[in-house]
């Protein structure tokens, strides 16, 4: 990994409000660099931006000319603060907003064409939006809908206890879909879905890549594929929020180098 990106993934962008860690920040780059090297083309999109701590990575990490779309209601603080920390927090890290492609209304009423026309067809599309099943039946059917062949749907929280309902949205759309769609790896997190022509190949690349090293790999059954679970043992996890909280983020790199 690149120092700049190293220190963007374990500094600066711990400075912003949101809910990605380094084991997905990591898995992130993996694949978007897997997508790189095979020339797999297409837009980026994520639903939930919050603060943008997601949003500024998958634009670090994507090519310049890439295409990365924000979708959210921007709701959550009145007078529009939300959108404008947003706005801030991209002048901070270097990486000014490009509001042109920054949709802000409810996903689940969104029409799959001012997708296309934002950004054309998706090859990695975030879900981080509303929790609830009826937001993941929505917007699981709108990725779909926008997804380059080759695309990926990483989804949020899957396995959060405070947010079942993305639990059984996440395996509804995939019993749905068999035909079509199978998961390929999950973290602690999320859950990463794919057509099932690339299933081997991203598993795999999950599999080798040198960012992912220092977690315990283990083959599991998910609903008819093969996953790949990356745990992040325990002790990782205590060293690296140690030196953060510590205000040693350029350190806490350190606990995800070596297996």
């Amino acid at each position: 990994m690149k120092s700049g990106v190293r220190k963007f993934v374990f500094s600066d962008l711990q400075k912003i409000d949101g809910y990605i860690d380094p084991p997905d920040a990591l898995v992130f780059l993996s694949l978007i660099e897997k997508q790189r090297q095979e020339k797999l083309y297409g837009g980026l999109a994520e639903i939930g931006v919050y603060y943008g701590r997601s949003y500024f990575l998958l634009r670090k990490i994507s090519a310049p000319d890439d295409n990365v779309l924000a979708i959210d209601l921007f709701d959550i603080e009145a007078d529009g603060a939300q959108y404008q920390r947003f706005l801030d927090n991209g002048k901070s890290l270097g990486i000014p907003v490009d509001e042109d492609l920054v949709i802000t209304g409810d996903s689940t009423e969104l029409d799959p064409q001012a997708i296309i026309d934002k950004v054309g067809q998706v090859r990695f599309f975030s879900i981080d939006g509303g929790h609830l099943l009826r937001h993941i039946v929505a917007d699981s059917r709108l990725a779909k809908s926008v997804l380059a062949d080759h695309g990926i749907i990483a989804f949020d929280d899957t396995f959060n206890p405070a947010w079942p309902e993305v639990t059984i949205g996440v395996s509804d759309f995939l019993r749905r879909n068999s035909d079509s769609f199978v998961a390929f790896c999950v973290t602690k997190y999320k859950t990463y879905v794919c057509r099932r022509d690339f299933h081997g190949l991203y598993r795999a690349a999950l599999g080798r890549a040198r960012h992912l090293l220092p977690f315990e790999h283990v083959e599991m059954d998910f609903l008819g594929s093969k996953v790949l679970r990356l745990h992040n043992p325990i002790n990782r996890r205590v060293a690296y929020e140690l030196l953060r909280r510590l205000g040693l983020g350029a350190m806490s790199e350190w606990a995800y180098r070596s297996a």
